[in-house]
């Protein structure tokens, strides 16, 4: 199979977790553990979040004041670099070598005119208390929003239309190379009046635009490997209920939260629907048994319905 694997990026990084490297490359090492157990037989693309990462980059640009901060689409660009090498090496560490990896910068358009730009909803960076976010928001000009019992910065997140470099990707997986792309929703560009490419203010949803990607490449297999073990309803309450699997169409009408598994089952839901191919939603240290089929929330237009674990 052609899979595309989404690793999220509060997997990588966890919820409440000190942002250092040790901690970001021991979570990628267990996502390697998993991808290398899936690698045998099937084409594999990994794209992945960087929310926790570029918001960390943000706050260490803006302690330089010497001069402005870098803007957010040259941040993603560097977590792209950076989150791409540390999971070339913890896979290629566990497979054979003469796999061939390849981690590409991806730029992706968008809209100008997308309403994201007028409703900033995507988290990015560490999560704060409601005080210290709104002194924060109150000193940097920020965007804030509640995320569970905290509170973290938001920025602009237009959806994905274009990825420029999805040709390169293709001639990657036809040479038996592993690619690493579309990292943090890939560097958000648009054109300029005089028809030029530039960069833009925004985060990309990382899952959003890996349906794009698993669309456009034609993949079997959309795997969005996050910190939870399934999508549920009523998450955190007593009735909580796993979701083992779901037609698109009953799914979406069940509602999830815009900041968190939203943007997830929207995605699962828009590859199936527009490919006939399954999604699954699932853990991150599950990700052979949701390719064996075993685990994870599973989402297809063949079966209607809602099915619980």
């Amino acid at each position: 199979m052609r899979i595309v694997v989404a690793l999220g990026g509060n997997a990588l990084l966890r919820r409440g977790e000190p942002m250092t490297a040790d901690n970001q490359r021991s979570n990628i090492r267990t996502a390697a553990e998993q991808i290398a157990k899936i690698h045998p037989g099937n084409e594999l693309v990994i794209a992945h979040g960087n929310g926790p990462q570029v918001g960390l980059l943000s706050l260490q640009a803006a302690a330089y004041t010497s001069v402005t901060p870098y803007p957010l689409d040259v941040l993603g660009a560097e977590t792209e670099g950076m989150i791409g090498y540390i999971i070339e090496q913890e896979l290629g560490n566990l497979l054979d070598f003469e796999v061939p990896f390849a981690t590409l910068l991806t730029q992706v358009e968008v809209d100008a005119n997308d309403p994201a730009f007028q409703n900033p909803s995507k988290p990015i960076g560490p999560v704060y208390s409601q005080e210290e976010a709104q002194r924060l928001a109150a000193e940097k000009g920020w965007a804030i929003a509640p995320d569970g019992d905290k509170f973290r910065r938001v920025v602009a997140s237009p959806r994905p239309k274009r990825i420029f470099e999805i040709r390169p990707i293709k001639w990657l997986l036809e040479k038996g190379s592993i690619v690493i792309c579309a990292g943090g929703g890939g560097i958000p560009t648009m054109y300029d009046a005089h028809g030029n490419l530039q960069g833009v203010e925004a985060v990309i949803d990382k899952d959003l635009c890996s349906a794009l990607l698993a669309e456009q490449l034609e993949s079997d297999l959309l795997v969005i490997a996050t910190d939870v073990n399934a999508a549920f309803i009523d998450f955190g309450k007593p009735t909580q209920k796993a979701i083992a699997q779901a037609h698109p169409d009953d799914l979406e009408r069940l509602g999830f939260a815009a900041g968190s598994m939203g943007p997830k089952v929207q995605a699962a839901c828009e590859f199936a629907r527009n490919t006939g191919k399954v999604a699954v939603i699932g853990s991150l240290s599950d990700i052979d048994a949701i390719v064996q089929g075993t685990a994870g929330t599973r989402i297809s237009t063949a079966t209607p319905g809602i099915v619980y674990r």
